[in-house]
């Protein structure tokens, strides 16, 4: 049976790496905007931003947005700087939880990642391995291999 925790509190382990007396937008509502916004196919902090914005009542509905919505760079900014390792770490904890009982097909999936290599910088092309759950359609991992 999937956990009742929330989205928020599998998120909760992240500390926010910005001063305190210069925070406007709290961590927990840049977190809802974008894991959401991410969740229903935005690609890009702009993206996310103007779903925002579309839908700023539904995430009024989790927590008070009582300054609206941060600006695109301001989302780029704050998602870079949190702790990536942790940050997967508590993706994977939410993904997992809301699993079921039942057994599930899993898909991996390999990709190779176009124009990111430099053979003259002796940079190799990014390889990425993903499974996704069928059922739930969700990815539940994802890690760059050799």
């Amino acid at each position: 049976m999937p956990s009742s925790l929330s989205i928020l509190e599998h998120f909760s382990a992240l500390e926010d790496p910005r001063q305190q007396w210069r925070v406007i937008y709290p961590l927990p509502e840049i977190l809802l905007l974008v894991l959401c916004a991410t969740l229903c196919g935005m690609d890009d902090f702009v993206e996310i931003r103007l779903w925002g914005e579309q839908r700023l009542s539904f995430l009024r509905r989790f927590l008070p947005y009582a300054r609206g919505l941060p600006a695109h760079d301001t989302l780029n900014d704050v998602i870079n700087a949190l702790d990536a390792d942790l940050f997967k770490t508590c993706f994977t904890t939410w993904v997992d939880s809301l699993r079921e009982a039942e057994p599930d097909l899993i898909a991996v999936d390999g990709k190779t990642s176009r124009r990111c290599h430099a053979k003259t910088k002796g940079r190799a092309a990014l390889h990425t391995v993903s499974a996704w759950a069928a059922r739930q359609r969700l990815v539940l991992g994802q890690e760059a291999v050799a």
